[in-house]
């Protein structure tokens, strides 16, 4: 039996999982998808059900930064979805994304409309080139609460201060590493630095998709990858 455990990423949520939910159903898997909280969906901590088999684990962006160490430790193999271990790389890139993330904290340090102001056009960018409508769900779906505002600050923090993938990751098992060929949101040296922390990872270029995966073939590719660990 294969288990699927699904995190997502900054300004994400669980509901972001349904396509994998359902890829992973139809070939009798187990799936599971935490939430954080950032919306009005409440928070659901991330565990490995009691199932043996052969345990995957998916995270989107910061994704592997919010997994506690038990969790990352227990997976047998590991698929990285525009993800990070450094996000602000060095030098004027470094400076500039730094100059960002300032301006993002400020926003949800102020007004919930700031702070909603500041994550429709973070969302946007994660998109591109896709349209912000081309995203099925969003946290912006309802008013953001404020604990789920807290909740995007206090990882934001965790984001900016990224230096490498966490120490509990597994770094000797099977591992996928997908990027989104036109990702503006993770910049290309934070992308280059990660495959170089994995260098045994196999590689997956999505040309034309953004950050957020909306139109590339990303589901059936993942889910033939995991198969392929079956029979291997």
């Amino acid at each position: 039996m294969t288990t699927l455990l699904a995190m997502h990423g900054w300004a994400g949520d669980c509901r972001g999982w349904a396509a994998f939910g359902a890829g992973a159903a139809a070939r009798g898997w187990t799936f599971s998808s935490p939430n954080r909280g950032y919306g009005a969906l409440p928070p659901q901590q991330p565990v490995w059900p009691d199932a043996a088999g052969r345990r995957v684990l998916l995270a989107h962006s910061l994704g592997p930064h919010l997994l506690a160490d038990a969790v990352l430790a227990a997976a047998d193999a590991v698929v990285l979805l525009a993800s990070f271990g450094r996000f602000v790389p060095e030098g004027s890139a470094g400076r500039r994304l730094s100059t960002a993330l300032a301006g993002m904290a400020s926003a949800l340090d102020g007004t919930p409309q700031q702070a909603e102001a500041m994550l429709e056009e973070f969302l946007t960018r994660s998109c591109a080139p896709q349209p912000l409508a081309a995203l099925p769900c969003s946290i912006l779906d309802r008013p953001l609460p404020h604990a789920g505002q807290t909740r995007l600050r206090n990882d934001l923090r965790r984001l900016a201060a990224s230096t490498d993938l966490p120490a509990a990751m597994p770094r000797h098992v099977p591992c996928l590493i997908v990027e989104a060929g036109e990702d503006r949101i993770v910049a290309r040296e934070a992308s280059t630095m990660l495959r170089q922390a994995l260098p045994q990872a196999d590689r997956l270029v999505l040309g034309g998709a953004g950050h957020a995966l909306l139109v590339s073939p990303v589901v059936p590719m993942v889910m033939g990858w995991i198969e392929a660990l079956e029979v291997a």
